[in-house]
């Protein structure tokens, strides 16, 4: 009876010490994955973001899937799977695989167009921060009239941009347009603004500058009024001057955003096919041509059509930006900054 009992007790004991083992002074039972417990805890989120991980799936997704197999091909308007009538043709382009990137990379059309869009973007950029900077430090004062101001300021942004474009259209105008008008006035002969590829770059980039500007004041501007006042006046009890102000204080303030609407403005004017097309076409000649529209004249343009070529160069401009956002996140790291 004793030796039952004395068993009995070790078995006892050895279930508690399993359980212990189970319960964290052991090896803890295996938690369930973290996909699955992301699912338990939000599947309502997730319920509603499913429609529009779908929509861009097809939207987005299929479009660049087939951009990428096309751009392996040798595909072009003549080859393509057509209808003609009621007789249907069923494609004949073949698989070349990397030789478009190949061609591109190592042709001169492609790194002549990429440097006058490194040119077009940067200097779009940095015109636009400058001035965007400089209007929302004068907005973020204390001035007459600073409701108006911002109205008249945020008008360019609010206006569609096809509109504003064929109106700077009408105002180049090297005959009937209002500029040369008013050179003329002054006794300046007329400047071909739309003709000349060196004023055709500076009017390009001056149509969106006004259209960029808008955008990147109210940004920088929501950033200085983020930033505490009582900064400002400690440094000004201090002894501090308004440069030191703005470079110990605003500057610094301002980082999570400028970093972002930099980004955001670079990607955006990369591949400002709008202001292009609609002002000069790419010309004079191939003067103004950047990258997404040279794509687009691959498809829509040119004769025989050349979807192969367009795909290339669209799926490079991808690797483009996706390798200049990797890059500066990393550069933003390197320096402190939470991305």
């Amino acid at each position: 009876m004793a030796v039952h009992t004395s068993q009995s007790v070790v078995k006892a004991a050895g279930d508690d010490v399993a359980r212990g083992r189970s319960r964290g002074t052991g090896t803890p039972p295996p938690a369930p994955g973290r996909i699955r417990r992301g699912l338990s805890t939000h599947w309502y989120a997730w319920t509603m973001v499913a429609p529009v991980v779908l929509v861009i799936s097809v939207i987005i997704g299929y479009p660049l899937l087939r951009g990428i197999y096309l751009s392996m091909t040798d595909a072009n308007e003549r080859n393509v799977a057509r209808t003609i009538g009621v007789n249907e043709l069923p494609a004949t382009y073949e698989f070349v695989g990397a030789d478009n990137y190949i061609d591109a990379l190592t042709g001169s059309q492609f790194l002549g167009t990429l440097g006058w869009t490194l040119v077009w973007t940067v200097s779009c950029v940095s015109i636009t921060f400058v001035l965007g900077m400089a209007l929302a430090n004068i907005l973020n004062r204390r001035i007459a009239g600073r409701s108006a101001y911002r109205m008249a300021l945020i008008l360019p942004w609010a206006i569609p941009g096809f509109v504003s474009v064929f109106a700077w259209r009408f105002l180049y105008n090297e005959e009937r347009g209002l500029l040369n008008t008013v050179l003329g006035g002054i006794g300046i002969d007329g400047i071909p603004w739309l003709n000349d590829p060196t004023w055709a770059k500076f009017a390009v980039i001056a149509v969106n500058v006004w259209l960029g500007v808008p955008f990147m004041m109210v940004a920088l501007l929501g950033g200085l009024q983020s930033i505490p006042s009582e900064q400002y006046e400690a440094a000004e009890m201090d002894g501090a001057t308004a440069w030191q102000r703005f470079r110990h204080i605003t500057l610094p303030g301002l980082r999570p955003v400028s970093t972002t609407v930099i980004l955001l403005s670079t990607i955006w004017t990369f591949n400002m096919f709008p202001v292009i097309f609609l002002l000069t076409r790419g010309g004079p000649g191939e003067a103004t041509q950047i990258l997404v529209t040279q794509a687009y004249k691959f498809s829509f343009e040119i004769s025989p059509r050349d979807f192969a070529q367009s795909s290339t160069w669209g799926v490079l401009i991808l690797v483009l930006l996706m390798l200049f956002a990797v890059v500066y996140r990393r550069v933003l790291r390197s320096q402190g900054d939470n991305w």
